[in-house]
């Protein structure tokens, strides 16, 4: 079946209405920017400050909007609709992922310019947070293809805001703790990694591995989504 640009613009036009209507939901757009704002005036913002801001922005927006726009339809009972319309997998999936990565990407272009953030290779960098964004979107319908409501999907959703947001610090605990080691291969580590290579000056070459351990981190979810999302047409 031929991808349909309509429908899927119309599942993205039917998420903007639902979303700006939302406003409980909608203000986390807003609360990374202003807290880059602020550590921008304090001047001097680390590569891990601005990081953490990034990451943050990923569990905030891309997964804590997705799974509650995710859930919302199932709430409404209109995700049952979606899937047994002409719609495809592709074409809903994509559709429903679109305004949480518009989102996403617009915070984070707007925290780098408040942190006055300039990576020295902004192509690798940026590669990096569009895979990193596309990892968070999955993650984010996985958890609202599992909730029941809008009100559980902002709750389970707070382990990986918690684990992907500040779970970077965790390294600084291996020593102690090597068990801590697995914490190396969380994406949100590698973007870190990656970020502080770039910044010294590494070019694609160097920062392969880093990248390569990201986009397994979405084929994986992305897969686990897909195979939930088939159950759930069944079901």
């Amino acid at each position: 079946m031929i991808f349909s640009w309509r429908r899927m613009n119309a599942i993205f036009m039917k998420d903007y209405k639902d979303f700006s209507r939302n406003m409980a939901v909608s203000i986390v757009v807003f609360m990374v920017p202003v807290l880059a704002a602020f550590y921008g005036r304090i001047g001097a913002v680390t590569i891990d400050a601005q990081f953490m801001l990034f990451n943050m922005a990923f569990t905030m927006v891309a997964a804590f909007i997705q799974s509650c726009l995710i859930a919302e339809e199932k709430d409404k009972n209109t995700l049952r609709g979606l899937m047994l319309s002409p719609a495809t997998t592709a074409e809903i999936l994509v559709g429903k992922s679109l305004l949480s990565f518009i989102l996403t990407a617009l915070v984070i272009v707007l925290s780098a310019f408040f942190a006055d953030y300039s990576p020295e290779n902004i192509w690798i960098v940026s590669i990096a947070i569009f895979i990193s964004i596309c990892f968070y979107i999955a993650i984010g319908t996985l958890l609202g293809l599992y909730a029941k409501s809008v009100m559980e999907a902002s709750v389970i959703v707070l382990p990986v805001m918690l684990v992907f947001t500040f779970g970077t610090f965790v390294t600084n605990f291996i020593e102690q703790y090597p068990i801590l080691k697995i914490a190396n291969i969380f994406p949100n580590v590698q973007l870190v990694d990656l970020a502080k290579k770039v910044q010294s000056g590494a070019g694609m070459g160097d920062v392969w591995t880093n990248m390569s351990l990201i986009f397994i981190w979405l084929i994986i979810t992305s897969i686990l989504t897909i195979i939930v999302y088939r159950r759930k047409m069944v079901d």
